[in-house]
């Protein structure tokens, strides 16, 4: 019998971490962080939202320290609501401009 009680959390337990991470982004605003720090966002945001950084210079570059890099854009877009996750930030590195780094 104990076998199936331990059986049982396990999954109740995985289920609860399901619905935790589903709400989160639907709460939240994105704040207004075009030109700052990707470092400092990444600590502003929830630590449970899925961020992702991504080189908009075109160069494809790993994003290994965001505080290393300035953002030029986000998706969705400042002061609007996260209903789809991961977030993106499209980022630059500090030394570079964003003017022109992100041709749409």
């Amino acid at each position: 019998m104990s076998d199936v009680s331990a059986s049982t959390t396990t999954s109740s337990g995985a289920a609860e971490t399901r619905r935790s991470a589903a709400p989160e982004p639907v709460a939240a605003i994105m704040p207004d962080v075009i030109g700052g720090n990707a470092g400092r966002a990444y600590e502003q945001m929830s630590s449970e939202l899925d961020m992702t950084f991504k080189d908009a210079s075109g160069q494809g570059r790993s994003v290994d320290d965001p505080a290393a890099w300035k953002i030029c854009n986000s998706q969705p877009g400042p002061n609007q609501q996260i209903t789809e996750v991961p977030v993106i930030f499209e980022v630059v590195e500090v030394s570079e401009s964003c003017e022109g780094a992100t041709p749409k």
